[in-house]
């Protein structure tokens, strides 16, 4: 059984296709942003969106039991934060670990249109890159 089953089989159908829909709207925007964390006048706004949009990913992946998902968004959500703490712009490290998580979501997001078990998380995606700017 596929990720969707299982979901569709634990959650009511309408939660499921909501949360696909909601997700794949966030995971869009994802990319652009993180490219935007390397421009010093969009960081502050491209940062505060991505943190909003991992907490949300968070939340709702929470309230339907997807742990990767759940522990990867955690991740994020804490490294963003610490990124808060810099004046900006992100250096090249955190973008490209930024795109690499992104494309772990968009793998997953087509992991559950296809029915498929989640993508695992390659080990190297858990290690956090040196967030201090150049």
């Amino acid at each position: 059984m596929g990720i969707r089953r299982e979901l569709e089989a634990n959650f009511d159908f309408e939660i499921v296709d909501e949360f696909l829909d909601h997700s794949a709207m966030m995971i869009e925007v994802m990319e652009g942003l993180i490219v935007d964390l390397g421009s010093e006048q969009r960081y502050t706004r491209s940062l505060d969106e991505l943190f909003r949009i991992f907490h949300n990913l968070k939340s709702a992946a929470g309230f339907l039991q997807m742990e990767p998902m759940v522990r990867l968004a955690t991740l994020v959500e804490d490294a963003l934060e610490q990124l808060r703490s810099y004046p900006g712009p992100a250096n090249d490290d955190v973008v490209n670990w930024l795109l690499a998580i992104n494309d772990i979501f968009l793998r997953w997001q087509d992991d559950l249109k296809l029915d498929n078990e989640l993508t695992k998380i390659q080990f190297s995606l858990l290690r956090l890159p040196d967030m201090e700017t150049v």
